[in-house]
């Protein structure tokens, strides 16, 4: 399934190395300003570039199909779209018979029954996240005042980014790494429990970025080894203020006014360098594999825009589902 959202849906389309990719926006209410260059900042902060980050350069520019006239949302589906430009497909022929470990070439190799594109990894590319980054722009709109900001806190288990960074270039290996979210001035009382909670939202849209191998809101693991009197958030004041934050903003699966607050790790990209041991399936025997082409050491570097994006997309569906339930109640 390729969907998510009840009320703003968000459908992404494309493959790595396909004409083109991008996504389709259903749901977003009339009369919101929007123009192609609205999507360029955070476009380019998913872009490659940096040391770190693959080199192949696609330009990224955003055209918009439908939905927006005259500068502003008409209320149906919108649809934005890049073209791919820079591919070299001929380095993903190998993947077939030998499935990179710890990649989707094989267990997609089974579901589509062989006829899932390969090129670039085809819809399983970090690629198609493009499309979550645009959709992410329009959700970012909706939501205002409130602001949204991811960065990369660690890098291969190091806070010395850079410094984690140039060590896995030299060794020619992948490093995954840990982003932090924040959401603040964000409305209150959203939220649907049990089974559409802002956890369950986000944590649902986060888990569809490639990489993503864990969520934790607020103090989140270690909330396991503190006492209740400690982990509970004090109120202060009658806006709903608190004194701590281990909740992340969220009580009961509803925003409580305070910054929302995740963490989200990030795995390093199957595509690495380093020669590994895997089964070539035309000759039935175990062999070397030393993955060529163009792929990131950290994409944990381009992914914090992306995280934004999702937890834009999901804040904004269950903003829009709550105000279709309870129109009358002030947020």
């Amino acid at each position: 399934m390729n969907s998510f959202g009840e009320v703003f849906r968000v459908s992404i389309f494309g493959e790595s190395h396909g004409n083109s990719i991008g996504a389709v926006i259903d749901g977003c209410p009339p009369g919101i300003p929007v123009t192609a260059d609205d999507f360029v900042h955070d476009l380019s902060r998913r872009r490659s570039g940096r040391t770190g980050t693959t080199k192949r350069h696609e330009p990224d520019k955003p055209e918009i199909l439908s939905g927006i006239f005259n500068d502003h949302t008409t209320g149906s589906p919108i649809t934005v779209i890049t073209r791919n430009s820079d591919k070299i497909s001929s380095d993903y022929d190998d993947f077939r018979n030998i499935p990179r470990p710890g990649h989707a070439d094989f267990t997609a190799g089974i579901k589509y029954s062989g006829f899932s594109d390969m090129r670039g990894s085809g819809h399983f590319s970090g690629r198609i996240t493009w499309g979550l980054v645009a959709a992410g722009v329009i959700a970012k709109k909706i939501l205002q005042p409130a602001e949204i900001s991811a960065r990369l806190i660690s890098a291969g288990g190091n806070p010395d980014i850079e410094s984690a960074i140039e060590k896995a270039v030299l060794e020619n290996d992948s490093i995954g790494g840990i982003i932090e979210c924040k959401v603040t001035n964000p409305r209150k009382a959203i939220g649907e429990p049990f089974f559409y909670s802002v956890e369950s939202a986000i944590s649902h849209i986060v888990f569809s970025i490639p990489a993503i191998k864990g969520v934790e809101f607020g103090s989140g693991f270690s909330a396991a080894s503190m006492k209740g009197s400690v982990h509970n958030d004090p109120i202060i004041d009658g806006t709903g203020r608190t004194l701590t934050n281990n909740a992340g903003g969220i009580n009961g699966g509803i925003t409580n006014g305070n910054e929302i607050l995740f963490r989200v790790a990030v795995k390093p990209t199957s595509s690495t360098g380093a020669e590994q041991r895997t089964y070539d399936f035309s000759t039935g025997q175990l062999t070397a594999l030393k993955v060529k082409g163009r792929h990131d050491t950290c994409i944990a570097l381009r992914i914090p825009v992306i995280v934004e994006a999702a937890a834009a997309i999901a804040l904004a569906d269950l903003l829009l589902l709550d105000r279709g339930i309870h129109g009358s109640r002030s947020l």
